[in-house]
């Protein structure tokens, strides 16, 4: 029987390739040898390893960005920050490869429109769920921004093999959460807009 290949499978492949064995795994040669085809073969679906790694990073950066939106439907302020922060650290763990390839590669393909669109997409989600407080212009950005850098500081580090102590990790990463969400409501009653 013969393979059905389609550009969506390709990519599910390097998917698959990237969160077993990293994102610099990710190879034409790799993905043939998968199939059990012949590399030129992929030519006739994709140009280059440029452009399979650009799809990845925008396949991967929508798979986030669905979970996050699935994790903030009918929740609000805090309990909507901590759903978020939970599936972020979750999505990293299941899906190293890919986490790997928006952190450490999209700013590859950042003139990419379609990277571009669902990057202010993954974005969006953090910016209305903290928008829920009322923070006004820099202090949301502010706030969205220490958001992101909070989950992904913690899940860098957790993945490069940090915090060994006996003290749990998803407690530390709980405890930080909680620790942003009561500064971010310190921040509501005393931004600079207020006075």
């Amino acid at each position: 029987m013969r393979l059905k290949l389609n550009i969506q499978r390709i990519i599910e492949m390097a998917a698959a390739i990237a969160d077993e064995k990293g994102f610099d795994a990710v190879t034409l040669t790799a993905i043939a040898e998968n199939f059990g085809i012949k590399k030129p073969s992929l030519y006739n679906h994709i140009e280059s390893l440029d452009e399979l790694r650009c799809e990845l990073v925008i396949f991967a950066s929508m798979q986030l960005k669905e979970k996050l939106a699935a994790a903030a439907i009918g929740k609000s302020k805090k309990d909507a920050i901590l759903e978020i922060a939970i599936v972020y650290r979750q999505f990293a763990h299941d899906h190293p490869g890919q986490y790997q390839s928006i952190m450490s590669s999209a700013w590859e393909y950042k003139e990419s429109p379609r990277f571009k669109a669902v990057t202010k997409e993954l974005m969006g989600i953090l910016r209305t769920v903290l928008s829920h407080y009322d923070l006004h212009d820099d202090d949301l950005t502010h706030a969205v921004r220490g958001l992101r850098s909070i989950m992904h500081g913690f899940v860098s580090l957790e993945a490069s093999g940090w915090f060994t102590k006996p003290a749990g990790r998803e407690d530390s990463y709980l405890q930080l959460i909680h620790t942003f969400i009561s500064g971010v409501e310190i921040l509501e009653h005393t931004s600079p807009a207020k006075k």
